[in-house]
C-alpha cells in the first residue's frame, strides 16, 4: 500500500484574543505586552495508507477539527511536517495548494452552514469541476453533475434546488457530492453524521464506505461517537489535549484498549442487552486548560493510576504489538514487567 498522508509532530496554536488592558504587564519598570496561546494541537503524528479509513477520536475540544483544518492548511501549521504522497506541503503557498486541495477534500460537520444558500446544487458542483479542469466543457459537466447526484442518492432534477429545500441528510449528501466532484484522493470527514438523525446516520456512513471502495478513496474521519468509529474505521487514534495517546487497528483498540483515557471513553459507551466494552472507569478532576498545559503527561491530573514520573515527563509512544502504540508510563512499565517475568 502506498502512503497518501503523513503527519509528523504537527503543532497548532492560536493567540488568545484579549482586551488591551489584559495584555499589559509591568516588568523591570517597563510596560510589556503579554500574549497567551491556546495549544490546540501538540506534537501529533500519524499516517494514512491508500484506501484506508483512519479515525481521530476524542472528546470535544481535544483538537480533532483543528488538526483537519491544519492538514488542509486552512490554518497554517505552527510546527511539524505534512506530507501528501511523500511531498512536503507544510510550507506551500495558497497558490501552490490549489492542485493539492483538488486531491484533498473536506466534508464539514454542519451540512447547512457549509453550503452556499445563494447557489443551486448544480452551481455548487459545476463550478469546481470547471475551475480544476475536471471536464472538457460545460455540457459534459452538466451530465457529470446528474451522475454524481445519483451516486449519492439524490435525483438529477434536484440539481436546480437550493440548500434550504433539502433535509439535513440530503444536504450532507450534497456535501459528499461536492467533495467527490473534483476526483479527490483523500477526503477528510469532520463529524459527518453528528448533525443528523440517528435513522440517517447509518445511510450516510454506508454511502461513504461504498464510495470509498468505488473511487479508491482514503478517508480521515473526525468523530467522538465510538459506534460510528467502529463501523467505518480501519485504524484509529485516540486524542487528548492535542496529542494521540493511543493508536492501532480497530480490532486492537476495541478488543484491548490500554491507555487510561481510552478505557474511560470506552466505558462511557451506552449498551443495550450486551456486555460493555469496558466496565465503568471513572475520572478524577477536571479537564486541564489548553492555555496552560500540565507538565508531564497531560492526562496525569485526571488519571487514578498516575505515578510520580507521569507528572514530570511526557511518555514516549510505546509499541505494545505491531501497529498498536500507547503513550503511557504505567502501561509501558506494566508491559515490561510482564515481559521480564515471562523471560524468567
Amino acid at each position: 500500500m502506498s502512503r497518501v498522508l503523513e503527519v509528523k509532530n504537527l503543532q497548532q496554536n492560536f493567540a488568545l484574543q484579549k482586551g488591551i488592558l489584559d495584555k499589559i504587564r509591568f516588568q523591570d519598570g517597563k510596560i510589556q505586552f503579554a500574549s497567551e496561546m491556546v495549544h490546540a494541537v501538540n506534537d501529533l503524528s500519524f499516517s494514512i495508507e491508500k484506501g484506508e479509513v483512519f479515525s481521530l477520536v476524542g472528546e470535544s475540544g481535544c483538537g480533532k477539527s483543528t488538526t483537519a483544518k491544519t492538514i488542509l492548511k486552512i490554518h497554517e501549521p505552527k510546527g511539524g511536517k505534512i506530507f501528501y504522497k511523500d511531498t512536503d506541503i507544510t510550507d506551500y503557498s495558497p497558490k501552490e495548494m490549489i492542485p493539492i486541495r483538488r486531491e484533498m477534500q473536506m466534508i464539514f460537520q454542519d451540512p447547512y452552514s457549509s453550503l452556499n444558500p445563494r447557489q443551486t446544487v448544480h452551481a455548487m458542483l459545476i463550478e469546481p469541476m470547471l475551475f480544476h479542469g475536471i471536464t472538457k466543457n460545460r455540457e459534459e459537466a452538466d451530465r457529470l453533475v446528474g451522475d454524481l447526484l445519483e451516486k449519492v442518492g439524490l435525483r438529477r432534477e434536484q440539481a436546480n434546488r437550493y440548500p434550504h429545500q433539502f433535509s439535513g441528510g440530503q444536504r450532507q449528501r450534497i456535501g459528499i457530492a461536492r467533495a467527490l466532484c473534483v476526483n479527490p484522493e483523500l477526503i477528510i470527514a469532520d463529524e459527518p453524521v453528528s448533525a443528523l438523525d440517528v435513522s440517517i446516520q447509518a445511510q450516510i456512513l454506508n454511502l461513504l464506505l461504498d464510495l470509498k471502495d468505488e473511487y479508491g478513496l482514503s478517508l480521515l474521519v473526525i468523530a467522538h461517537n465510538l459506534s460510528v468509529v467502529k463501523h467505518i474505521s480501519d485504524r484509529l487514534g485516540i486524542m487528548y489535549l492535542g496529542k494521540i495517546v493511543e493508536q492501532g487497528t480497530k480490532e486492537q483498540i476495541f478488543k484491548n484498549p490500554l491507555h487510561p483515557y481510552t478505557r474511560v471513553l470506552f466505558s462511557a459507551v451506552p449498551t443495550i442487552n450486551e456486555e460493555p466494552i469496558i466496565e465503568f472507569d471513572d475520572l478524577i478532576g477536571e479537564i486541564p486548560s489548553v492555555i496552560h498545559l500540565p507538565t508531564g503527561c497531560h492526562f496525569h491530573a485526571r488519571c487514578k493510576y498516575a505515578e510520580d514520573i507521569c507528572k514530570r515527563e511526557y511518555p514516549n509512544s510505546f509499541e505494545v504489538e505491531e501497529g498498536h502504540k500507547v503513550s503511557c508510563h504505567v502501561v509501558e512499565n506494566r508491559f515490561r514487567k510482564d515481559k521480564d517475568h515471562r523471560v524468567e
